[in-house]
């Protein structure tokens, strides 16, 4: 979690010790409740298809180290690309014939850190792929674009203000390096999508729908933007 070369860092450096030390020690870390159960969704059968998550992809130590560090990704069936989430729930259709889960609800929360968990401590490695330039693009003019009664930005705050605070918060460089996260003022986990809303509703902006594609082409700048930085999956934050 250091600070990089090119002066990048991760919300967890602006944190506490004793927060730092609660993200570090998994006894403690509150996310790794929803981790575990993941593990068991990922073990359970569902739909009519009656598969479990590890019928096709055994052993997620093995084949989900690294997937979270590559996400968003394109679907050539959708012809966009999807995040982590948009994928648990593809495969949910198709290859499990099970209905897929809501947003933001524990269970998809929970096979998303699961899944998440098996990439802590890789690089972010977004895809290279010709495809996903022209929805980053987008989720870069989003980050850039002025909304809401304040008028601000997304760059407004984590790009001209990093490390400054707002009321009493340090703000932060909008690195999405561990989401899902468990956020201490929410005591619970969330995705990043539920964070962005947050900022959209921060600066009096309609935020946009849970599942939009909005979201999904910001995370994708997000993560482009955040190239090279170490997965932490299950992170905590103020």
């Amino acid at each position: 979690m250091a600070q990089t070369i090119d002066g990048r860092r991760s919300g967890f450096d602006f944190m506490s010790r004793d927060s730092q030390q609660l993200q570090r020690d998994d006894t403690a870390n509150p996310g790794m409740l929803a981790v575990l159960d993941g593990e068991g969704l990922w073990n359970a059968k569902a739909g009519r298809a009656n598969r479990s998550c590890a019928d096709c992809h055994q052993d997620a130590s093995t084949s989900m180290k690294g997937v979270a560090a590559r996400y968003p990704a394109f679907s050539a069936a959708l012809n966009r690309p999807i995040d982590l989430q948009g994928r648990i729930n593809a495969c949910r259709e198709t290859q499990q014939q099970a209905t897929p889960l809501p947003w933001e609800s524990k269970e998809l929360l929970a096979l998303s850190a699961y899944v998440g968990n098996q990439s802590r401590g890789m690089p972010i490695a977004p895809p290279d792929d010709a495809r996903l330039a022209p929805f980053r693009q987008r989720g870069e003019a989003l980050y850039t674009r002025r909304v809401g009664q304040l008028n601000f930005s997304c760059a407004n705050c984590h790009d001209d203000n990093a490390g400054g605070k707002l009321a009493s918060a340090v703000i932060p460089q909008a690195h999405p390096t561990g989401y899902p996260i468990y956020r201490l003022e929410w005591q619970g986990i969330g995705s990043l999508q539920r964070r962005l809303r947050g900022c959209f509703i921060g600066v009096r902006a309609e935020p946009y729908a849970y599942g939009a594609q909005e979201y999904v082409e910001l995370e994708l700048f997000l993560m482009s933007r955040a190239k090279g930085m170490t997965i932490e999956t299950p992170a905590v934050r103020p």
